[in-house]
Formats: structure tokens, sequence, C-alpha cells
């Protein structure tokens, strides 16, 4: 599953450029690890911009998601900043709630790893609630114009 996933990741543009980088994927769980880049990835006051937080959640919702359902697409998603993401590096981590044959419900939170510390000193930062639908592969190709 492992695998799988990472290919999946490696083949979004988005994951690539923002260096999402997945270290586990496998029966409704999954993490994300990306790097802090000061030059992109900051807010005005120099924290991890909530648009990042969001992608890093989201995105670890679906593959987590995906190791149940397949191929997911997100019907519903909030986020809770709870402290300003500062670190060196941060962590994501997705964990399937309920499998369901229409919906996949996940949490996911968001650690920061501080500048000089351990991965296991990471430091809760956000949180995040998905609901993901499951979808056919031929869903997501495009329809011939009439």
């Amino acid at each position: 599953m492992l695998d799988t996933i990472q290919a999946i990741n490696r083949t979004a543009s988005f994951n690539r450029w923002a260096g999402f980088e997945v270290h586990h994927a496998a029966d409704g769980e999954a993490e994300l690890r990306m790097n802090w880049r000061e030059e992109d990835m900051g807010q005005y006051a120099g924290f991890l911009h909530a648009g990042m937080i969001a992608a890093l959640l989201d995105t670890v919702s679906g593959y987590a998601a995906s190791t149940k359902a397949g191929r997911v697409l997100a019907s519903h998603f909030s986020v809770n900043c709870i402290s300003p993401a500062i670190g060196r590096a941060f962590v994501a981590r997705g964990r399937v709630v309920k499998a369901g044959r229409k919906q996949v419900f996940v949490v996911a939170e968001l650690y920061a790893q501080p500048e000089g510390k351990g991965e296991d000193e990471l430091k809760l930062v956000a949180t995040g609630n998905a609901i993901l639908v499951p979808i056919a592969v031929e869903e997501l190709q495009p329809k011939p114009a009439a």
C-alpha cells in the first residue's frame, strides 16, 4: 500500500512542489512529512501559511481514506489551527474513523518539528476532519465534448 500511495503522491504537481513525502500508508492510516521553506510557505508573520496547513491535512486524509476505499475525493473538510505552525518540518497524520460504502470519515493532525528537536518532540499545531467519497476511476476521465 505504501508504494501505491507514494506513486500517487508523485503524480500530483502540487505535492511535488510542496515537497510532501509519504512516510506511512496502511490500513486506514497515513503519514506525510514536509520540510519548511521560508521563501514560499510562510504567511506575513513567518508561520506556515494556513493554506499549506489545510493542504497537508486534506492530502493525508485522502491518503488514509484511500487505504480503505481506493480512489476518493473530499466532500467536506474542516481545519482547526491550534497554535502557530513554526518548525523546520511538519508531520501530518490521518486516521480513518469509519469507512462506509459512500463516505469515509477521517481525522487528521498536523505537528511541527521545532528547530533542533527530533521526531519524538513534535508539537501539535492543527487538526482536521474530512468526509471523503469513493469514486470510480472512469469518473476521473474528462468527458468528450458534445
